[in-house]
């Protein structure tokens, strides 16, 4: 009957995998837990359509990112999905970061973003309420509506006669010599291969599958103010600091969405949950995990201050508007307003070192991403076409 395909996750990754195989003749089944599509960290996240300054030269991130933005703003454009190009600031606010900044420069012209360093004026004259010592305007920066995208790539993947489920809690897993099966919460699924995008429970996918994960998901929730109506022209466009190199989040940044509205954020403060978007959300085998994995004790005593810090910004709005006073330094407490969480299903291995490429993992008739964080969102449709040629199922 041909190849086929069982995808685990109906976030942006496994909707556009989905959509990619099903366009080239591969029969495809999704399997989503939720009810619908994009229910946590797609539908989650900052919107931001990333231009890729950030990411090491040669790593899959850097060359993801790059395609990745230049092809889902044109998917954008051709399916109707609001979006815009307003690039970005990163702002060098001392001197001590001056060092930081010019490398993200020289990652940026090694990774093909158009981008340059400019000084405090010409800062200014794109955010006038910016402070900066100088700063690296980066031009391709974008945002745009991630969970219409999703809907889109949904819409495509049926028109293809793909069978997307949703309320299809993934079971169990079983290895066969001819495929795999697929038991879930309404049934079982044959075929050829299995694509693990369950993204915060990637790992869980692989290891109900026989696989023991190159690495652990530890969640980490970012949470998110927004600047109250009176104070959104504090803000243009998007607005990110030096971001700390040795840690993979990118910072307290400011970014004006689509609808107008300005979200501020995310920090990062360990979930107890896998879903936890809130700090009494407390999952016993989540919060077990997460605390009890070796990696994450190694991690977390290598970077006792940052997490201090972190959690001192989530539960002080004053401590969180300081942050964002160091970008734009009229923002004040006052200005700012809860906005809702996200939770990014952080790779740790069992040295304590933080996953900071995407992790594909391959083994049998199986295919698991386990790490698979920003920039994500922005490279879905090149990870899908990735991941669909690495199947080896082409039809």
């Amino acid at each position: 009957m041909g190849p086929s395909i069982v995808v685990v996750g109906g976030g942006i990754l496994g909707l556009a995998v989905a959509a990619h195989a099903a366009r080239r003749g591969i029969r495809v089944t999704l399997l989503e837990k939720e009810d619908g599509w994009a229910a946590h960290q797609t539908g989650h996240n900052s919107g931001v359509v990333h231009a890729g300054p950030y990411y090491r030269p040669g790593s899959l991130k850097a060359r993801m990112c790059a395609a990745g933005n230049a092809s889902m703003l044109a998917f954008a454009r051709d399916h109707g999905i609001p979006h815009a190009v307003p690039g970005k600031l990163i702002v060098a606010t001392d001197d001590g970061e001056l060092d930081g900044l010019h490398e993200l420069h020289r990652r940026a012209v090694a990774n093909g973003v158009p981008s340059r360093l400019i000084g405090a004026d010409e800062a200014s004259e794109y955010e006038p309420e910016v402070y900066a010592v100088e700063a690296l305007r980066v031009e391709t920066t974008g945002i745009i509506d991630y969970p219409a995208v999703c809907r889109a790539l949904a819409d495509i993947a049926r028109e293809h006669d793909a069978d997307l489920r949703t309320g299809a809690k993934v079971t169990a897993i079983h290895e066969t010599a001819e495929g795999i099966v697929v038991e879930h919460a309404a049934g079982e699924v044959h075929a050829s291969l299995l694509v693990n995008c369950a993204g915060l429970h990637a790992d869980r996918i692989a290891q109900l599958a026989g696989i023991e994960p190159d690495v652990r998901i530890v969640p980490f929730r970012g949470e998110y103010y927004e600047l109250i109506p009176e104070r959104r022209a504090l803000v243009r466009g998007l607005i990110y600091p030096v971001p700390d190199p040795s840690l993979p989040f990118l910072g307290v940044h400011l970014t004006r969405m689509i609808d107008g509205s300005v979200h501020a954020g995310p920090n990062a403060v360990l979930a107890l949950k896998r879903e936890g978007y809130r700090w009494r959300d407390v999952d016993l085998r989540d919060a077990v995990d997460a605390l009890g994995y070796p990696g994450f004790l190694r991690m977390a005593s290598r970077n006792l201050e940052t997490g201090v810090r972190e959690v001192a910004r989530s539960v002080s709005r004053s401590a969180f508007a300081a942050s964002l006073a160091r970008l734009v330094p009229r923002i004040e407490a006052a200005d700012i307003v809860r906005a809702g969480s996200g939770v990014r299903a952080q790779a740790v291995r069992r040295d304590g070192s933080l996953a900071d490429d995407f992790v594909i993992q391959r083994a049998g008739h199986q295919l698991h991403v386990l790490n698979a964080p920003s920039p994500a969102a922005t490279s879905a449709l090149e990870i899908a076409a990735h991941l669909v040629a690495e199947t080896g199922v082409m039809a």
